[in-house]
């Protein structure tokens, strides 16, 4: 899993069938022990209704088709929606 901030959406009126009914969220991956962002930006499938400038933590390959109920052509989803982060 990793960190990541929310910052966009994207809007798709034609996509795989098995996408539709889905969010997706541009995300800005971020590093745990920095508050600046790591750089890499990508494009999850939203299953829990994170907005933008939530926090999230995602997962991506294999990991992220496991909560789909049908079969989808994903790479990257968000798993949590983040309300802290602790690094002591």
């Amino acid at each position: 899993m990793q960190l990541a901030k929310v910052i966009g959406t994207v809007v798709a009126t034609r996509k795989e069938e098995s996408l539709v009914g889905f969010k997706l969220l541009v995300l800005e991956v971020e590093d745990p022990g920095s508050k600046s962002p790591a750089g890499e930006r990508l494009v999850a499938i939203d299953t829990l209704g994170a907005c933008i400038t939530d926090t999230v933590l995602f997962v991506r390959g294999g990991a992220a088709r496991i909560n789909l109920s049908t079969p989808a052509p994903v790479d990257a989803a968000i798993v949590g929606i983040v309300d802290t982060v602790d690094i002591g």
